[in-house]
């Protein structure tokens, strides 16, 4: 009777499974009208568009910020402080429209006058150990993992302590109760008149208490004016030389009087109408959707139901990834290739056509980018994003339909008690800041349906891991109240796919970690892990494993055929077995090298260094005619001297890795189109071989010693789809000209490291640029008076040039 029984309740949960099911496909259909065929995911776009870049990047020309900007600035900067006590300007404003932007334009203004600096996100949710203890790591410069604390009490003695008798510049961002401000205020001490505090708040109340607290003003954020609204619209739509169509004048109008001046809600509609065809009657059929009865609405109600129309015009894949965001915190800095991997672990992304999975999932990143649903926050030096932020009005969109759909369910959230969410839960997000005898509530959840667990600060408990037998992604990173015991219950997690335990403090990774036969991604980097589990090599589904450069591997990593991303391998730990077992390894893409420089005099180490390099540069010759693609080396000049067969590699990386020349045999790498490399003095020859490399876009250059050339590239020596030319100059003056036709569809140069002498050596040429968009120049050392005068020469040359392009000029 009782297996009847439960069998009935089982059919009873499936047969309500099935209707909101129905339901949820009912309420997509009633939108289908937003969906256009185009958005199918096999024609996603799988680049980044520059110009939904634009938009954060260059965000001081475009969101109508200089005169704010100036006024803000004129309210820190002019006038003695009549009370003796720090200047502070709180900036208040509604969701969306821009206090966070106007903020950090004032900070990177200002920052460089002052020696201890700091910028910090506060958010509805605050831990405020973790927001001190920010402060702390960013004003004195320290590693945020050395400023433990016994107690708040003892933190905020600790800053005040060592801001006592310096001159300060902290922004806080995103206040929203006096409470918290209450506690914050503590750690700036009330005597330092030189320093300056930026606060940003929602609320009124905030803003009052900041400016009564110390010598301060109120600023209330206007909205955009109509004239800089439109070209914050049209910069996002169109390329800077294109007019914009006249038959759509009318209609954007019109959009942009229902978004009334509010940033976040230009942005949002703007990435949306990027994605449709430039007709008159679409963008009618976009405008009309907003809704008229909104026009008498909140801005907050408006800039929902243009969230709204972004969400319901996704592909049901691109949905999927973008509800995920829900289980980060407010404020979360978050890492683009995690997230990807995330994805895939979820099985939110699978393998299509000639294209990775990897791939696909980078291709969906880029589309909600280009939809401006997640904005850039670091970039490197190649203008790929690494990581990103949710605006926190577009996260609250995004939690209420998770909700919704009972995607996740938020434990620790304070404005979404658990009781208002669903009993089933598919994804749980622990978000809790424990305080005196408080526990995790979820009492009451069925957790055995639960697919993921993502815990957040390490103060959180850790839940028995006995009942979560479905799990497939366990993400533990910095949570340091991790114990080993902890490890034994998740190897009997047997569908488990995700695992990381980055930054946990954990000693060693249980043996029995083999019996995980569907884990695709480990990661136990930055812990005291000093060798894997022999049984690690049973793992026949692992596709990235990402270690410390100490940690040795076990013998048969050759039946890890799986493998695709393999990081970092300290080369000098391993024996000679296991480095030849790599080269057949047949589908690995991504792999790293460390610790290949190891020196010492003694013949046994000598010839165990010469078997160990033979070991390797076979393998890599294996490797370089099979899948690998990218391949980054650290401390290897003797590697790189060595002759290398990397035909398939597309990215080639070489850290701390100085040679002579650039070897011969790099002239065969006909797939390449990323190359980072360090030269002892570049001459001619060198920059005849790179320039040959049929495929080459990117090319970072550094000089380790001075060469004796004055070095020029010509049309003869001619770069001819580099797109990218990045040459660190190691502290010593450029010598180094370009010719008419040399690097024809180049469009972004870099000068890093050098010294100015006169401003006579800095006529590079550039004006041989036909495509040039950005020049960045940062100097490291000049001569006394020569600094303006190199400024003033590399700013004429970039005005008279065609493009006009953007100048960055930093010493």
């Amino acid at each position: 009777m009782k297996a009847r029984r439960r069998i009935g309740n089982e059919i009873h949960d499936l047969k309500k499974q099935i209707i909101e099911v129905g339901e949820r496909n009912q309420r997509y259909k009633t939108r289908e009208a937003f969906s256009n065929t185009k958005n199918a995911i096999n024609k996603i776009n799988g680049t980044v568009d520059p110009r939904a870049l634009a938009v954060f990047e260059d965000a001081s020309k475009l969101f109508g910020i200089d005169e704010p900007k100036a006024e803000i600035v004129k309210l820190l900067t002019e006038g003695v402080s009549t009370k003796n006590q720090p200047k502070l300007v709180s900036i208040v404003g509604s969701g969306g429209m821009g206090k966070t932007t106007l903020a950090n334009q004032v900070y990177q203004y200002l920052k460089g006058n002052f020696g201890c600096r700091a910028f910090l996100s506060v958010s509805r949710n605050p831990d405020m150990m973790v927001i001190l203890r920010t402060i702390f790591s960013e004003v004195t410069g320290k590693d945020y993992a050395t400023t433990e604390a016994g107690s708040i009490e003892q933190l905020i003695r600790k800053i005040k302590v060592f801001l006592a008798d310096k001159r300060y510049f902290v922004v806080v961002d995103d206040i929203w109760d006096v409470d918290t401000w209450d506690v914050i205020k503590l750690a700036f001490p009330m005597a330092s008149t030189d320093s300056i505090i930026i606060t940003t708040t929602r609320m009124n109340d905030v803003a009052q208490s900041c400016c009564s607290s110390f010598n301060g003003a109120i600023y209330d954020l206007r909205r955009l004016s109509v004239v800089h609204s439109r070209q914050l619209f049209r910069r996002r739509l169109f390329d800077s030389n294109e007019d914009f169509p006249a038959h759509l004048e009318k209609v954007s109008d019109e959009i942009l009087r229902k978004c009334d001046g509010l940033p976040l809600a230009i942005i949002a509609i703007s990435g949306l109408l990027a994605n449709r065809e430039r007709t008159e009657d679409l963008w009618n059929q976009v405008k009309d959707s907003i809704g008229q009865a909104l026009e008498r609405n909140p801005s907050v109600e408006r800039m929902m139901n243009i969230l709204s129309l972004s969400y319901f015009d996704l592909p049901p894949r691109l949905k999927t990834c973008l509800l995920y965001l829900s289980v980060f915190p407010e404020d979360s800095i978050i890492e683009k290739k995690c997230l990807i991997r995330r994805w895939i672990a979820e099985g939110f992304i699978r393998k299509a056509d000639r294209h990775t999975i990897h791939e696909i999932g980078e291709r969906c990143f880029n589309e909600l980018l280009n939809r401006s649903l997640i904005q850039p926050v670091k970039t490197n030096k190649y203008g790929e994003v690494r990581t990103f932020r949710v605006h926190d009005m577009i996260l609250d969109f995004i939690i209420s339909k998770s909700i919704e759909e009972n995607f996740v369910t938020l434990v620790g959230v304070p404005i979404l008690p658990t009781r208002t969410q669903r009993k089933v839960v598919h994804r749980l997000s622990l978000q809790v800041v424990r305080k005196a005898n408080s526990t995790i509530p979820i009492a009451g959840l069925l957790l055995s349906h639960v697919r993921s667990i993502n815990v957040f600060g390490d103060s959180v408990e850790i839940p028995s891991l006995e009942v979560f037998r479905h799990l497939c992604v366990l993400d533990f990173k910095d949570c340091h109240q991790l114990e080993q015991h902890h490890l034994e219950n998740i190897v009997r997690l047997f569908q488990l796919r995700y695992l990381n335990l980055k930054h946990t403090g954990i000693r060693e990774i249980p043996e029995q970690i083999g019996r995980l036969g569907f884990l695709e991604m480990l990661d136990p980097r930055a812990n005291d892990v000093e060798e894997l589990p022999a049984s690690i090599v049973n793992l026949r589904k692992l596709s990235s494993l990402f270690v410390d450069v100490g940690v040795k591997f076990p013998v048969g990593i050759a039946k890890m055929q799986a493998l695709e991303s393999l990081k970092q391998v300290g080369v000098s730990n391993q024996p000679s077995d296991f480095l030849r077992g790599l080269g057949q390894l047949k589908n690995l893409r991504n792999l790293v090298l460390n610790g290949l420089g190891v020196d010492s005099n003694t013949l046994e180490t000598n010839m165990v260094r010469d078997v160990r390099n033979k070991a390797i540069v076979s393998s890599l010759c294996k490797l370089g005619t099979q899948n690998l693609r990218s391949l980054t080396i650290w401390d290897g000049s003797s590697l790189l001297q060595e002759p290398l067969s990397l035909i398939t590699v597309e990215k080639l990386i070489a850290r701390c890795s100085a040679v002579p020349q650039v070897s011969k045999w790099v002239s065969s790498l006909r797939n390449l189109q990323q190359l980072s490399l360090e030269v002892e003095g570049v001459k001619q020859d060198d920059l005849c071989i790179l320039a040959a490399l049929p495929t080459l876009l990117i090319l970072y250059l550094r000089e380790a010693t001075r060469s004796n050339e004055k070095l020029r590239i010509s049309g003869e020596v001619r770069f001819r789809f580099l797109r990218i030319f990045i040459y660190d100059a190691n502290h010593r003056p450029v010598d180094l000209t370009f010719g008419a036709g040399s690097m024809p569809k180049l469009e972004k140069l870099v000068f890093e490291a050098f010294c100015v002498a006169q401003a006579e050596s800095l006529c590079f040429g550039i004006e041989n640029f036909p495509c040039l968009t950005t020049v960045r120049c940062v100097v490291c050392r000049w001569e006394e008076g020569s600094i303006e005068a190199a400024y003033a020469a590399i700013e004429r040359s970039a005005n008279t040039h065609p493009n006009h392009p953007t100048l960055e000029f930093i010493y």
